[in-house]
């Protein structure tokens, strides 16, 4: 039986790419440059790539990147998007919580919620944290970004996914969060790129700082930062706080 974020991005590559939190790719992209050095000899591995957007970019930039993902119709979608612009790009359909890959990249990346934390246990979540550890060569670098677990004890999750959904955007409804299990569960209603609308018994894990430090940390990584993660504007320098519903993560081993 497929999960709901296996249904969700069936047919769904042109939706994908209008919602509103896919929308900062050129300062996300920035950013990770910086957290490169700029290195162009630098492998990447972006993990549960989507639709490509950041491989996109950052291959256009001039770097080396590999895209993987689970949907293969996101995957069809990365790859006519960058058969476009002629850029040749490998794009594979992996599962993340076991990528064929032993020190290989320098810097792997999950942005938005690829992958990580949409797991049904956090003992699946955890494999994609220890499949993407392994990827890495020694002192590589594993960028990331997550549901933060502080904003839902102050905010009302309801309210905030309402006033950042715009005309066409997926809609959540029936909202509930697990104060024992910081899992939120939700009813989410998508119309696909063939018209059809889905409704679809959504669950995703939150995480507070503390919890992601020693996950990390029992990986072997060896400088953890976490900082806010404000969209298309990633900085070490965004203190981390209440109010933000997503973190970013930078850890090297």
């Amino acid at each position: 039986m497929k999960q709901w974020y296996e249904l969700l991005f069936e047919d769904y590559g042109r939706k994908y790419d209008n919602e509103s939190f896919v929308q900062g790719t050129m300062g996300e992209c920035d950013f990770l440059e910086k957290e490169l050095g700029f290195n162009k000899d630098a492998r990447i591995l972006d993990i549960g790539c989507g639709t490509g957007r950041h491989t996109i970019e950052l291959t256009r930039r001039g770097y080396n990147v590999l895209g993987v993902d689970l949907s293969e119709s996101l995957l069809k979608r990365a790859r006519e998007k960058a058969s476009a612009l002629s850029l040749d790009i490998v794009f594979r359909k992996h599962d993340a919580r076991a990528l064929p890959f032993s020190s290989e990249f320098d810097l792997a990346i999950m942005i938005c919620e690829g992958a990580f934390p949409l797991m049904e246990t956090d003992e699946m979540n955890y494999q994609i944290l220890e499949s993407a550890a392994r990827a890495l060569k020694p002192k590589g670098k594993l960028v990331f970004t997550t549901l933060n677990g502080l904003f839902p004890l102050f905010h009302s999750v309801k309210d905030f996914l309402a006033s950042a959904t715009q005309e066409g955007n997926a809609t959540s409804a029936d909202i509930s969060f697990d104060l024992m299990t910081f899992r939120e569960f939700s009813t989410t209603s998508v119309q696909d790129d063939l018209g059809n609308t889905k409704q679809l018994q959504c669950n995703e894990r939150y995480y507070v700082p503390s919890e992601v430090t020693w996950l990390l940390k029992s990986l072997s990584f060896k400088t953890i930062a976490i900082s806010g993660a404000t969209l298309g504007a990633f900085s070490r320098n965004d203190k981390l706080t209440t109010d933000d519903f997503e973190m970013l993560v930078i850890a090297q081993k």
